[in-house]
């Protein structure tokens, strides 16, 4: 189910949060269904791959989206903590 990408975008996620000591909780989809429905409820996305991005049940968005946040120095803002 992991994929190269996956593990590397989840990574990068972790990396940057890490570089602004910013605390996150990484929660592993791969453990079951119930988890993994919950990340795509939670995210609107029925087919939604992780990484996935979350302020306590408030849904930021995916890597990409993240991404984007990084590029543009906008990542506190993304996770709705500015």
């Amino acid at each position: 189910m992991w994929t190269q990408k996956v593990k590397s975008q989840q990574a990068e996620v972790m990396r940057i949060l890490d570089s602004k000591s910013i605390k996150y909780e990484l929660i592993d989809i791969s453990v079951g269904g119930a988890v993994r429905d919950e990340m795509r409820n939670k995210s609107g996305n029925p087919t939604a791959i992780p990484p996935q991005i979350f302020n306590e049940d408030q849904y930021c968005g995916n890597y990409e989206m993240f991404s984007e946040a990084v590029e543009a120095d906008t990542v506190e803002q993304f996770l709705k903590i500015a």
